[in-house]
C-alpha cells in the first residue's frame, strides 16, 4: 500500500468538516505554470481527437490520453480521498467540462442521480485547467445538501441537462463559488448539490472530473453515462472483489 504524501494527509477536522459539508477545497495539484504545460498538452492532443466513447471526446479519455491518466491518478487528489474512502480506490470516471463564453447553465443537481453505481458511493475532484471565476462560470456547491437524496424533475429550458434538482426541495441561499486558480481542485460527495451559470465572460473556461469510488462498487460500464469496453483505474491498493473493469496506463 502507498503511503500517504504528509503534506496531503488529511486532517481530523478536515475529516468532520467534509462529512457536515459535503466537500473540501480548494488544494492545489500543481502551480498555474504547470498547469500550463499539461493544458497545451490537453488542448494539442485531447480536445481535437476523438476518444473511446463514440459519443463525446470529453469523457473517458483516462483510457487513451496518458496527460488524461495522470492527471486522474494525481497523488495530491488520491491521498486525500484516500483519507475519507479508505485505501482501496477506483477512479472510474473522467470528464472535461468546457464552457465556452455564453456557454449554457448547468442546472442544480445531484450527481448520483445520473450515474452507473451500485451501491451510490462515489467522492469526485474537480480539477481547474483554466482559471476558474464567477464570471467564466465556476461550480457553486450548497454545503451540507449532501445529506439528502433529492428527487430530479425535468430541467428547464435552455439548459445543459435534461433533468435538474427539484427547486421546491433545496434552498440556495447558502450557496458558495469555488473559484479556483488553474492546477487547484476541490472534492464533494456523489449528493453535494451544485450547478454552474452562464459563462457572462470572454473567457472559456475548462475543468476535469474525477470520479473516486471503491471496489465494493459496482460500475455499470456497458451503457449510459458510459460505454461498451469502458474501462476503470486501479488507481490505489487492492480490489478482491472483481466487479469491474480495468485498464493500464495508455
Amino acid at each position: 500500500m502507498r503511503e500517504t504524501d504528509a503534506m496531503n494527509q488529511l486532517t481530523r477536522k478536515e475529516v468532520e468538516f467534509f462529512v457536515e459539508n459535503g466537500y473540501l477545497g480548494p488544494y492545489a495539484a500543481m502551480s498555474p505554470d504547470e498547469m500550463a504545460l499539461v493544458r497545451r498538452e490537453i488542448e494539442e492532443k485531447v480536445l481535437t481527437t476523438d476518444g473511446p466513447n463514440p459519443r463525446s471526446r470529453a469523457q473517458s479519455r483516462h483510457m487513451d490520453q496518458p496527460v488524461v491518466y495522470d492527471l486522474a491518478t494525481h497523488p495530491a487528489i488520491l491521498d486525500r480521498i484516500a483519507g475519507l474512502l479508505g485505501p482501496d480506490l477506483i477512479v472510474w470516471a473522467t470528464n472535461f467540462w468546457l464552457k465556452p463564453p455564453d456557454g449554457v447553465e448547468i442546472p442544480w443537481h445531484q450527481d448520483i442521480n445520473f450515474w452507473p453505481l451500485e451501491p451510490p458511493l462515489n467522492t469526485s475532484a474537480w480539477i481547474a485547467i483554466d482559471e476558474v471565476t464567477v464570471e467564466n462560470s465556476c461550480v457553486q456547491i450548497i454545503p451540507g445538501s449532501h445529506r439528502q437524496s433529492l428527487n430530479h424533475v425535468k430541467a428547464d429550458e435552455g439548459v445543459a441537462f435534461g433533468k435538474m434538482a427539484d427547486p421546491d426541495s433545496f434552498d440556495a441561499a447558502g450557496a458558495i463559488n469555488m473559484e479556483l486558480k488553474p492546477g487547484e481542485f476541490f472534492i464533494f460527495s456523489e449528493r453535494t448539490l451544485h450547478r454552474s451559470s452562464v459563462n457572462t465572460s470572454d473567457k472559456r473556461r475548462l475543468g476535469i472530473s474525477i470520479r473516486v469510488t471503491l471496489p465494493i462498487v459496482h460500475v455499470f460500464q456497458d451503457g449510459p453515462p458510459l460505454h461498451a469496453g469502458h474501462t476503470a483505474i486501479l488507481a490505489r491498493g487492492k480490489d478482491v472483489m472483481g466487479f469491474n473493469r480495468y485498464g493500464d496506463r495508455p
